[in-house]
């Protein structure tokens, strides 16, 4: 399908981060949209990142620009989501007036729950593959990359998995290890060569690395200050993003 269900079902649940994309056509960059949307400059890279990685094709384009700046426009495929959030706005309100009682919009809401993964990485299943009580998944990504996760059986019929199943993988940004491009990666383990987009330094703790993979989908990885430069891992350079399997965890609509 061209729009993806698990991208019309964010529409509906996130529509403030679905906004955005106005913003962003009306005001030409990332800081400017992201005060009229009322969002802080890193909420708006994330959810340019996760609309990115949800869709099939990259719904923003960006180009970096100073500290706290960079341009920013919709693709052809973002002008088109954006039609479709406008008309889904419409029909909104015949919604909420077709609502029975205010309870079956809370009822609509636990449904829907978010997740705290940072990464989120839409795919089709390629392959399932028994391992004892285990199951080796493999996932095609946009763009042919494949990632592999590793979930038990009775998970794999819980999501009643099969091949060319569409379902969201999620990895959360202290699981992503980022390695020199000339280092060997863990055998077993999935590795994502990328090139490094941005450091969000903290003032206390590890930084926030983003990572633009080669089909434009974005990862989000934590990394010690010390890590990146002992490896000379900066902003424009490539790097090897390597995690296990195990911590990869799938979702799909219901």
């Amino acid at each position: 399908m061209s729009l993806p269900t698990l991208l019309s079902q964010h529409i509906v649940r996130r529509p403030q981060r679905i906004a955005l994309l106005q913003h962003i056509a009306e005001q030409g960059s990332i800081t400017r949209a992201a005060k009229s949307a009322g969002l802080s400059y890193k909420a708006a890279w994330d959810a340019i990142d996760e609309l990115n990685n949800l869709a099939q094709k990259p719904l923003v384009e960006r180009s970096v620009g100073g500290k706290g700046g960079g341009g920013a426009r919709l693709s052809s495929e973002g002008e088109r989501v954006l039609r479709l959030y406008l008309r889904l706005q419409a029909l909104q309100a015949q919604v909420l007036e077709a609502a029975e009682d205010a309870s079956d919009l809370d009822l609509l809401g636990r449904l829907m729950l978010r997740t705290s993964a940072r990464n989120q990485l839409h795919g089709t299943v390629a392959s399932i593959q028994a391992q004892g009580r285990n199951d080796q998944i493999a996932l095609t990504l946009a763009g042919g990359l494949t990632l592999h996760a590793q979930i038990t059986h009775d998970s794999t019929q819980h999501l009643d998995l099969q091949i060319g199943t569409e379902v969201v993988a999620l990895i959360k940004a202290g699981w992503l290890e980022l390695l020199a491009p000339e280092h060997a990666p863990t055998p077993g383990y999935n590795a994502l060569s990328g090139t490094i987009e941005q450091i969000l330094d903290a003032e206390d703790g590890p930084s926030e690395v983003r990572i633009v993979l080669p089909n434009a989908q974005t990862l989000c990885a934590l990394a010690e200050p010390l890590h990146l430069s002992s490896n000379s891992l900066l902003i424009g350079k490539p790097v090897l993003v390597q995690f296990s399997p195990a911590n990869v965890l799938l979702g799909t609509p219901r």
